[in-house]
């Protein structure tokens, strides 16, 4: 079963998934607004690869079934941001940082493995660990069903495996329905739950509050805390969240900001990287020595410091070597495919976290479903602009360092002498400073 959301809402989907009781995987996907600057259109004289106009960035989710009823949802990022916040409901959220995974974090559900190995840890107890899977199945469903466009496939499937708990679909959707349906009243005052309060006017919201409240919501509104994190710390909805703070934005004593990258952990990162002059790495993993050498030109000129593998089954032990803060990765090559490759990578805590860009010459749904099973972070679908990669790379890792000083030797130079291979042979790595 597969369609388009303007066709059969999400309601009608999951109803008929619990009228059939049926076991596999819901994927849904819609295109999210991007703007661009005028200088990130394709220069003259670049190959007509990278010739289509910048599009807007995706979003996705996934949802579990057995037998009709939800096992586990989520969005179909690699991150493990939203986890975190909801361990740091029990103070257990530095837990995360010394957690390894078994392969089940590989197949399609990454923060599902280490969630399940937090409880094998007796880290969680399962009573915690149920109130946790119904918060993440609440918050996605209140997502999906405030969607309009989009596109989406059922698969049946076996379950995911192991299982916690299992909720059923209609008393969740009578819920999640009553709640964005009072959610549309905040507007236009309150348009996502990944905005972050802040205090406007402190003084008259004093005046407004008891001191104890006003020291309370100052824990929380303090301009980097979204909503949708509020309503995980809490225990709470997003709808009761969104409530209690709606009036004070009315008001004008509370602003609501939108921050430019929602993962706190990815926020951090790009700011220390910032801070510190560091000039942001890319590994390109592709056969194609157009695509490569395309790409290098491209992060040249913006200030990235670019690494390039032609050949898949050295790709893994470089990568190593090399620490990059994104991978590019074709899915398309010989003897090991960019799914391979992604799930392998996932399965080292080096690289859990790290952004992994799926290449694609198939503008297929099915590949950028198979493509996020894996635990890939986005994708570009061949031929991509140059507004496009930039933008990906912004959001992931922010701008590059165009005025950086030259280094003495370019790392793939660097990295051929230490490994003594051939930058010309089969492994074809090249660099740009």
């Amino acid at each position: 079963m597969q369609g388009k959301l303007n066709e059969i809402d999400i309601r009608s989907i999951l109803q008929l998934i619990e009228l059939g009781q049926r076991t596999g995987e819901l994927f849904v996907e819609t295109h999210s607004s991007a703007s661009f600057s005028p200088n990130r259109e394709p220069a003259i004289g670049y190959s007509t690869l990278w010739g289509r106009n910048s599009r807007g960035s995706m979003q996705s989710w996934f949802v579990f079934f057995l037998n009709g009823q939800i096992i586990y949802a989520g969005d179909s990022s690699s991150s493990l941001a939203r986890l975190r916040d909801y361990l740091r409901r029990y103070k257990v959220d530095k837990a995360l940082d010394h957690t390894t995974v078994s392969a089940i974090a590989t197949i399609n559900a990454p923060e599902y493995g280490y969630f399940w190995t937090l409880l094998e840890n007796h880290v969680l107890t399962p009573e915690q660990g149920r109130s946790i899977i119904q918060s993440m199945v609440q918050e996605t469903l209140f997502d999906l069903l405030s969607l309009h466009q989009g596109s989406f496939i059922f698969e049946l499937g076996s379950a995911l495996a192991p299982q916690l708990t299992t909720l059923e679909i209609g008393p969740l959707i009578a819920q999640i329905m009553k709640q964005v349906q009072e959610w549309k009243q905040f507007h236009p005052h309150i348009q996502s739950p990944d905005q972050c309060p802040a205090m406007a006017d402190p003084e008259q919201l004093r005046k407004s509050l008891s001191e104890s409240s006003f020291e309370a919501l100052g824990r929380w509104v303090d301009g980097k805390t979204s909503l949708r994190q509020m309503a995980r710390y809490l225990n709470r909805d997003i709808v009761t969240v969104a409530r209690a703070i709606y009036p004070h934005v009315r008001q004008g004593t509370v602003q609501l900001l939108a921050p430019e990258v929602s993962d706190p952990g990815q926020l951090q990162t790009i700011q220390t990287a910032a801070a510190g002059g560091k000039v942001p790495r890319i590994v390109c993993i592709d056969d194609g020595a157009t695509v490569r050498a395309t790409v290098e030109q491209i992060l040249n000129q913006h200030g990235y410091e670019a690494a390039s593998i032609s050949n898949p089954l050295k790709a893994l032990s470089l990568v190593f070597q090399l620490k990059p803060d994104l991978i590019l990765c074709d899915i398309a090559m010989p003897e090991l495919d960019g799914y391979e490759i992604c799930a392998m990578l996932r399965t080292s805590t080096a690289f859990r976290e790290t952004p992994i860009i799926m290449l694609t010459g198939k503008d297929g749904f099915i590949d950028r479903v198979k493509a996020r099973m894996v635990g890939a972070t986005d994708y570009l679908t061949k031929p991509f602009g140059e507004g496009e990669l930039l933008m990906l790379l912004e959001k992931y890792v922010g701008l590059g360092y165009p005025d950086r000083p030259t280094p003495d030797k370019l790392l793939a130079k660097a990295l051929a002498d230490e490994l003594e291979i051939d930058s010309e042979g089969s492994t074809s790595i090249s660099s740009v400073p």
